[in-house]
């Protein structure tokens, strides 16, 4: 039987209660979050939206950076990039001001590299949360503790970080 999937509240405490790093490596071209339709749809028709939804994860950010904790990424960028991914960077300096050092790698070089086509988080190098999509988004996620199973997820982590550059330094923004 699969382990059951971490959501709601238990989900929400993984960001509040790691000690130094949370780190995510994203890997989809497309998200299908509720919350984000609406800005979305208003983005691609060129129309003013409203960012509302993301101040709690901007306010949790600022609280960990002030308390020395280091929150990152690693999104994979498709060529050209899709709409959703558009979007997605449109918002990244968001992100960054709060605190959050996000970095980017073209879909071809994750796949050489290959990173996987799996989202994850891990928490302070020892916990891994396996994310899980449907057509609705986030479903939950998988949580890896052991040494042996969050290794892999460890050397991705490594390998897409030394590959990658900062979001605003990537050629794909400036075509997009």
């Amino acid at each position: 039987m699969p382990p059951p999937l971490v959501t709601g509240k238990a989900w929400a405490e993984l960001f509040t209660r790691y000690r130094r790093c949370a780190w995510r490596y994203e890997c989809q071209g497309e998200y299908r979050e509720p919350y984000e339709t609406e800005p979305l749809r208003r983005f691609l028709a060129g129309e003013p939206y409203d960012l509302e939804y993301m101040r709690p994860w901007l306010d949790s950010i600022r609280r960990a950076v002030a308390h020395g904790k280091s929150v990152a990424r690693v999104r994979v960028l498709t060529l050209p990039l899709t709409d959703y991914l558009r979007f997605e960077m449109s918002v990244a300096q968001l992100n960054a001001a709060a605190g959050e050092d996000i970095r980017v790698i073209d879909a071809e070089s994750a796949e050489r590299l290959r990173l996987g086509d799996r989202d994850f988080w891990i928490f302070d190098d020892d916990t891994v949360a396996l994310m899980h999509f449907g057509t609705r988004g986030f479903e939950g996620a998988t949580i890896e503790s052991e040494p042996e199973a969050t290794a892999p997820y460890r050397l991705i982590r490594d390998r897409a970080w030394r590959h990658a550059r900062p979001f605003y330094d990537h050629p794909a923004l400036a075509r997009s």
